[in-house]
């Protein structure tokens, strides 16, 4: 199941096994592997993508580094940290804006033209799905409005109610 609005696609699936010249994983600060989506670009990657995030020192929430995608079809691996919910009075919004913002920005330095995102800090950290999906549109579309250099950004959603609040705000029919 899939839809598309202008460069931004919505799809349902597995974001490891993604066509795209980079993946966003939602990692955590140590950049050592986890739960969820990190966990699983982490195994589907193999061993040689846990040595090489060994060599970056971690990452602040909202930042973002870039790897090799090792194992992954994907050339590129995005490692972003989003913030964890803690009510919406904590700079929240804004970090996990910066999360998708500067993974576009590391994307168009590294001549990546498609790039695929999970639904960052939708999972363990507990960002509520609506208020996530609207941060991750709208800072994705005013970064293409402005970068012409990025063909493709597919948001891969790992569940029907992420998939439906998206759906809902790029306007596509299933």
């Amino acid at each position: 199941m899939n839809a598309h609005s202008g460069k931004i696609n919505i799809v349902r699936g597995d974001i490891t096994k993604q066509d795209v010249d980079a993946i966003v994983n939602a990692a955590n600060s140590t950049l050592l592997g986890g739960g969820g989506v990190d966990g699983a670009i982490h195994r589907a990657a193999g061993p040689d993508l846990l040595a090489e995030c060994r060599s970056l020192g971690g990452c602040e929430p909202g930042e973002a580094k870039i790897t090799r995608g090792h194992r992954l079809p994907s050339r590129f691996v995005i490692h972003t940290v989003g913030p964890i919910w803690r009510g919406g009075q904590h700079g929240e919004a804004q970090t996990l804006s910066n999360c998708y913002r500067n993974s576009l920005r590391l994307a168009v330095e590294n001549g990546i033209q498609s790039i695929a995102f999970p639904a960052i800090s939708c999972g363990a950290y507990r960002y509520p799905i609506p208020e996530a999906a609207q941060v991750a549109v709208k800072t994705t579309r005013n970064f293409l409005a402005s970068e012409v250099k990025i063909d493709k950004v597919i948001f891969v959603l790992a569940s029907e109610d992420i998939f439906a609040a998206y759906q809902r705000l790029l306007g596509a029919q299933p």
